[in-house]
């Protein structure tokens, strides 16, 4: 008999440690995104750590910006880019504020609202690749840049919320080099996920974009 998960929302102090505990302890929580449609929950399968000044392949390696000042804390609350000028992704903030580290919510399985999800993900050829990879996780969920800096542990009237679900066990989670991650920062071993999963995306190296002739 499968356990119901646990709904029960998670408060500041879980993200408010450092982002390699938080990274794989949020494998098997339910993220939930209300939208003026209705809400939409998932289990997340996949993450990435990125440890601001400390992590060549973090956004925040050089410092505060305009664009991830909200990685500076307070933890908790929701990061979102834009990337390749077509995609946003989604990160929530961890560790003490001003530390600049985030966790990049990679891959998950809608476990409700997925008919609101199909809406926003018509090239999906089945439910299993609604939210197989950061671009369409945020997809499905209607991420928008509009959402950065949202603070994922108020309670109410947040867009966000992440519950306690049900924790995937440490033989089940499995973590390897970060996807697409250059340079000095592509070596980290950072990535997490859940073994066996079929929502999780495949890995791929860094290819450096080729600039048209």
């Amino acid at each position: 008999m499968i356990a119901t998960p646990d709904r029960t929302p998670l408060t500041r102090d879980f993200f408010d440690r450092p982002v390699l505990e938080v990274a794989p302890d949020l494998l098997g929580r339910i993220l939930v995104r209300t939208t003026p449609d209705g809400p939409i929950a998932l289990r997340l399968t996949e993450v990435e750590a990125y440890d601001g000044q400390h992590d060549p392949g973090s956004h925040a390696y050089r410092g505060r910006t305009a664009r991830n000042g909200v990685m500076f804390g307070p933890p908790g609350h929701v990061y979102v880019y834009f990337t390749y000028g077509m995609w946003h992704c989604m990160n929530l903030v961890c560790g003490p504020e001003g530390t600049a580290s985030a966790v990049l919510l990679r891959a998950g399985e809608i476990v409700e609202g997925a008919e609101l999800a199909r809406k926003r993900r018509l090239s999906a050829r089945n439910d299993k690749e609604l939210a197989k990879g950061p671009a369409r996780l945020a997809t499905a969920l209607d991420v928008a840049r509009s959402l950065d800096g949202t603070d994922a542990c108020t309670p109410g009237d947040s867009p966000f919320q992440v519950l306690t679900g049900t924790p995937i066990a440490s033989d089940q989670v499995r973590n390897g080099p970060r996807t697409g991650v250059s340079g000095d920062g592509g070596v980290h071993p950072w990535r997490f996920w859940v073994a066996n999963d079929p929502t999780v995306s495949p890995y791929r190296a860094h290819t450096p974009r080729r600039r048209s002739s």
